[in-house]
């Protein structure tokens, strides 16, 4: 199996400037997703995708292949994910002459992923014959909607304790970090998930993601702790 390992990586950035380049805890924050990615036995080939060269030469400096700079129109505020794995299966079908047999969409922004998890996720993927996966954790909040006309998403009259959950009625949470897709599939329904969909469940550590300067500084310490284990 061909398995290509596609890294989405945009110069812009409005919450946090630049922060795929930006250092946490001594490194580049995507050079955390491309060493996960080299440590997979998994994963045959591992691509950035991005608009930026200075994105582009740190990305190689660490490991990963970036054959193309991303064009300008595919890296919009707009512009969906789905378009930019698109464009890296046609470079590198028409211009490497590589077909994967599946994508490994992995985003800089959930660089906490345990070293072995990527593996895993592939296995979980294959022994269940899925066409494409997510990964997730487990979600014990309490959900409120429509604060004009307020319903709760829940039994508040009936309270359950966390702790006291049963796995039936357990929710998940998509947590950004792994997803798998069959290449034909994808190019079928130009969607991430598709057919039969599996998940893959991470830790509540791992499931982190930096989308404000508060998860970046919870993601560094967590980050500078594992590093000095």
């Amino acid at each position: 199996m061909n398995n290509l390992a596609i890294i989405p990586a945009r110069g812009g950035s409005k919450t946090i400037p630049k922060k795929n380049l930006k250092n946490i805890a001594g490194l580049p924050l995507i050079a955390w997703t491309i060493n996960s990615a080299l440590v997979s036995k998994n994963i045959n080939k591992i691509v950035v995708s991005t608009d930026d060269k200075n994105i582009a030469e740190v990305s190689e400096k660490y490991g990963a292949e970036v054959p193309f700079i991303r064009p300008e129109e595919l890296a919009t505020d707009e512009a969906p994910t789905e378009i930019a794995i698109m464009h890296a299966i046609n470079f590198v079908k028409n211009e490497q002459n590589y077909k994967p047999d599946n994508i490994i969409l992995l985003q800089c922004t959930s660089p906490v992923r345990n070293p072995f998890s990527i593996d895993k996720a592939i296995e979980e993927f294959t022994n269940k014959k899925a066409d494409s996966l997510l990964s997730v954790c487990e979600y014990k909040h309490f959900l409120w909607k429509n604060l004009n006309h307020l319903e709760a998403d829940y039994d508040y009259q009936n309270r359950p304790r966390r702790q006291d959950i049963t796995k039936d009625k357990l929710k998940f949470k998509e947590n950004g970090s792994i997803y798998i897709t069959n290449c034909e599939k994808f190019i079928e329904h130009k969607n991430r998930l598709c057919g039969r969909i599996v998940a893959f469940q991470m830790t509540e550590e791992e499931s982190f993601e930096i989308d404000t300067e508060l998860d970046w500084l919870l993601v560094e310490a967590i980050l500078t702790s594992r590093e000095k284990k």
